[in-house]
């Protein structure tokens, strides 16, 4: 591959989901004389990949996989193959002759919240301070323009840390996302955070992953997207090295290219942003108290919530 020697009825194919990290001698021009980009599929892509699938798997006259592929935005093609048989698992465990779509959208829950963890038990302290942080968490999406319809609440724990989850699902695939909608997202990640204030009037750990998410989102609305009139239009994220290059030759490290003033203003917009999104939480649920209140009771008896039952509760308290 030195460029100098011909190699006649040679064909080097190579991949990698990690392009960023490539030696640039390696992508010169000459090197590979195709590059082929194969992003996540759509919404069509992952119907046509679920059927592939699903082609040695019995599947239940109710099965939808449309609706499977609407609820799985980013999946890859491992995901989904991973996810049926995630399915197919839970349909033997309940020694079922089929898979149901009931099957399928638990094993979507699984691989997106992680598995239940039944043997956790929770004090009903617990229960209830979850079962508000959730419904916080759904309330200001309702209520917030532009955010992903709410599919599921749950104040069952699952994974390794969430006591709870509230599960919201695109409509379709979005690749462009507006200011007020980043905006919406923010304000809908402190939900449970501002549930917790208007509740308790104290706060717990609970919004940890909540926090983290919030703020990346905030920083790349400054620095990446260029949506802060204080700091401008300029590109402020950080540059990483290689990870060969990295401290101890084992990590990556980040170049930053702006001032400590910068930095500073940076710092302030996202406090704003994050302080004022909180706000337009808690005022949301100050709002609409008597909903709050009625979907956390009614979480709290049944555990989980689905779509319609939330938005029966909803409509049922609004209209009284």
């Amino acid at each position: 591959m030195d460029g100098f020697e011909p190699n006649t009825g040679v064909i080097v194919l190579a991949a990698t989901n990690r392009p960023e990290v490539l030696d640039r001698a390696l992508l010169r021009p000459g090197r590979f004389d195709r590059m082929v980009v194969v992003d996540a599929p759509d919404v069509d892509g992952r119907e046509a990949i679920l059927k592939i699938h699903v082609r040695n798997k019995t599947l239940a006259p109710e099965v939808d996989l449309r609706r499977i592929a609407q609820e799985t935005p980013g999946f890859s093609g491992a995901d989904l193959a991973n996810l049926l048989n995630e399915a197919a698992l839970l349909a033997a465990r309940r020694k079922a002759q089929q898979i149901g779509q009931r099957d399928l959208e638990e094993a979507v829950e699984k691989v997106v919240a992680g598995p239940e963890r039944k043997s956790r038990r929770l004090t009903h302290e617990d229960k209830v301070r979850v079962a508000y942080h959730e419904v916080g968490h759904a309330l200001v999406a309702y209520y917030t323009p532009g955010s992903d319809p709410v599919h599921k609440i749950s104040i069952v724990p699952r994974g390794r840390a969430a006591l709870g989850y509230t599960l919201q699902i695109p409509e379709g695939d979005q690749y462009l996302i507006n200011r007020s909608e980043l905006l919406g997202r923010i304000c809908g990640l402190l939900g449970g955070r501002a549930a917790e204030e208007v509740i308790f009037q104290e706060v717990s750990t609970g919004a940890e992953n909540d926090l983290e998410r919030a703020t990346q989102m905030a920083r790349r609305m400054i620095c990446a997207y260029g949506m802060s009139d204080k700091i401008g239009l300029a590109h402020f994220a950080s540059r990483t090295t290689s990870p060969w290059l990295g401290p101890n030759g084992d990590g990556e490290f980040s170049d930053r290219d702006f001032s400590e003033e910068t930095a500073k203003l940076i710092d302030e917009e996202v406090r704003r942003i994050l302080a004022d999104s909180l706000n337009s939480a808690k005022q949301i649920l100050n709002d609409h108290r008597m909903e709050l209140d009625a979907v956390a009771q009614t979480l709290l008896k049944s555990e989980t919530l689905d779509a319609k039952a939330f938005l029966a509760l909803i409509k049922d308290k609004t209209s009284t």
